[in-house]
């Protein structure tokens, strides 16, 4: 009875051994077979580039065939670049504008000219001792706009030199009625020589009758250069 233990004890470690033998050969085996292989793919490596080179482009191909929003990185390598690129096209410059010269204005003759004729309207009053603008000096002086006025187609007296009553009447009664014209609407000075110091003459006239023709049928005026005093 002593004997049969030691025996089985045995035959258990021996079985135990055998098992870790075989366990502990796989991992080398499998070392073994990837190194091999290693060997082989790196001594063949020129002729199986190009048919892995092919089935990568292919399957990146068929990826962005159903992925519409996959990025195309694969597929733009396998399209072939173009052997030229085209040259942007230099702007023309546009054609010179040819600019008209520029014509000579002429002036009339009459811009040139002052004008002989104007149509006057204002309110006037008796000049006194201040600035003299729109107002009646006599019966045959006016300032109108600050110019003095002659009424050159007729002579009335001067009341300031009159020789009688008769005579400063007259002259007061001429300056009344120019007054009166003046104020009564628009009318015409027509200039009729250059300026003296007794003032600018013109002719003065309403709808085509002269005032100073209508005075002289009053009365109240003479023609220039006419004989006779105002005195009876």
């Amino acid at each position: 009875m002593a004997r049969t233990a030691p025996r089985g004890r045995r035959r258990k470690s021996s079985a135990k051994s055998k098992g870790r033998g075989q366990g502990g050969a796989l991992p080398w085996l499998f070392a073994g077979a990837v190194a091999v292989s290693g060997i082989a793919l790196y001594d063949n490596w020129k002729s199986v580039r190009p048919i892995l080179a092919s089935r990568a482009l292919d399957t990146a191909a068929i990826t962005a065939a159903i992925k519409p929003d996959a990025p195309k990185a694969a597929v733009a390598k396998s399209v072939p670049r173009q052997a030229a690129v085209s040259q942007p096209q230099r702007p023309v410059p546009p054609a010179a504008v040819p600019v008209p010269a520029a014509q000579p204005v002429k002036l009339s003759s009459t811009a040139a000219s002052p004008a002989s004729s104007e149509n006057a309207r204002a309110a006037f009053g008796y000049c006194g001792q201040g600035e003299h603008m729109n107002c009646v000096g006599d019966g045959g002086t006016f300032w109108y706009k600050g110019e003095k006025i002659l009424i050159a187609d007729m002579a009335v007296p001067d009341v300031g030199a009159a020789r009688c009553e008769g005579e400063r009447r007259i002259g007061f009664a001429a300056k009344s009625r120019l007054l009166k014209f003046l104020n009564a609407g628009p009318f015409v000075m027509n200039a009729a020589g250059k300026p003296v110091g007794a003032g600018a003459p013109h002719v003065i006239s309403r709808g085509g009758r002269s005032l100073g023709t209508q005075l002289i049928n009053e009365g109240l005026a003479r023609k220039p250069g006419a004989a006779g005093g105002w005195c009876t």
